[in-house]
């Protein structure tokens, strides 16, 4: 959850705070996509409008166009994990901001799911890491989809983890999950029972916490 979060702070950081008409001008006349207003974003999320024009920026120094597709959502996701390989972890992040399934990340899709991540209630937290996990939208993690997931994660923090990951690791890391949220013990877990086993756990609900005041 915490790396989630993490990378898009770290982004929000290099943001130019300073602003210029003949920058907007010139941004006004290359993107293609031009966002909701300021008012209608205010209200969808927990963003005040001066860190939505933050943001927006940021957005579109590495988005000029306005969208971001996948190819260039894992170009940009990679350069924070040079040591491994994001490309499977930023496919299903990228999956989880695409709401609407349209192939690419507008500033609306990204700005409503950085404000949850970052200043959403803790069930809204939970539900959109669910979402996440749940590779095929049917309501359940399987042990498929947890496996797939623990992978990418481990490929993506590459050959210099410490400890050195053993072959099973992503195995014993998927066990582990299923043991601890699985309640009722039928193979899958359920939203409900996800939300219940994260709030009992002290270290989650601490790392859920660390980013709320990133911006």
């Amino acid at each position: 959850m915490g790396l989630v979060v993490g990378t898009f702070s770290m982004q929000t950081k290099q943001v130019n705070y300073r602003k210029d008409k003949n920058d907007d001008d010139l941004e006004i006349t290359m993107v293609c996509h031009r966002p909701e207003g300021l008012d209608q974003l205010e209200a969808l999320t927990k963003f005040s409008k001066r860190e939505l024009q933050v943001l927006y920026r940021g957005f579109k120094n590495e988005c000029p166009s306005g969208v971001v597709n996948e190819e260039t959502f894992k170009q940009i996701y990679s350069q924070f994990f040079p040591h491994g390989d994001a490309s499977t972890y930023a496919h299903y992040l990228f999956n989880a901001f695409d709401t609407a399934h349209s192939g690419s990340i507008k500033f609306e899709d990204f700005v409503t799911a950085l404000s949850i991540l970052l200043r959403g209630s803790i069930t809204e937290k939970l539900e959109w890491t669910f979402n996440l996990y749940d590779i095929n939208r049917d309501g359940y993690i399987n042990k498929e989809e947890m496996t797939d997931i623990v992978r990418a994660i481990y490929d993506m923090m590459g050959k210099y983890t410490y400890p050195v990951l053993k072959n099973d690791a992503p195995k014993q890391h998927v066990e582990a999950f299923f043991q601890k949220m699985d309640k009722n013990r039928d193979g899958v877990v359920t939203l409900d029972e996800f939300i219940f086993s994260c709030q009992e756990d002290e270290n989650i609900m601490r790392s859920l916490q660390l980013f709320e005041n990133v911006i």
